[in-house]
């Protein structure tokens, strides 16, 4: 049975000494977590070595920790943060192509192109070969964004975030989160069109 606390209440169990809230937060977060640092990084060894930190910052801040926004918000800006340390390492810098872009329709809000790339059990090989395809195309679809649309998409796919939240976890303005995540789901759409 999974414990019908929310994140913030297991964090707050946590720094009050709950080492078990720590275990199920970690149990929800991991596999979303993780897939946002591989997505961005392109390497598990090095996705492995900035997921742990991750953790580690996450149980450093437990003394100290209050709820000022969503776990999930807070969790990804740690990883953001530590991202960019990642980035400044090896040099790169990080450019916005959309940075002059701002999103005036307000009916064009994100929408999830993500599929589920498993196949059912009773479908025929040549459906499930189709869908292994599928998924590997998108992850290289995914991989090729530039980077702050990639991360603005994976935030919203695998975080869950709203443009609120992952404004709140990159330091942007809601609007400025918007367009990365317009001009995200265009070249997606793009490079995965004959999909359709």
């Amino acid at each position: 049975m999974s414990d019908p606390r929310s994140d913030e209440a297991l964090m707050l169990a946590y720094r009050d000494g709950d080492a078990a809230a720590f275990d199920l937060l970690y149990e929800r977060w991991r596999g979303r977590l993780y897939r946002y640092l591989l997505h961005q990084v392109g390497a598990a060894a090095i996705a492995d070595e900035i997921y742990q930190d991750i953790w580690m910052r996450v149980i450093g801040a437990r003394g100290h920790y209050e709820v000022t926004a969503r776990f999930s918000t807070w969790l990804f800006r740690i990883a953001r943060n530590r991202l960019v340390d990642h980035w400044r390492r090896l040099g790169r810098e990080i450019v916005d192509t959309a940075a002059d872009f701002e999103a005036t329709d307000p009916e064009d809000e994100p929408v999830n192109v993500l599929v589920t790339a498993s196949a059912a059990p009773e479908e025929n090989p040549e459906r499930r070969a189709e869908r292994a395809q599928l998924a590997t195309q998108l992850i290289a679809a995914i991989e090729a964004l530039p980077t702050l649309q990639r991360d603005a998409f994976l935030m919203a796919e695998e975080g869950g975030m709203t443009l609120e939240e992952i404004a709140a976890a990159t330091g942007t303005g809601r609007e400025t989160v918007k367009s990365r995540l317009r001009y995200a789901l265009v070249k997606l759409r793009s490079q995965l069109g004959h999909w359709r």
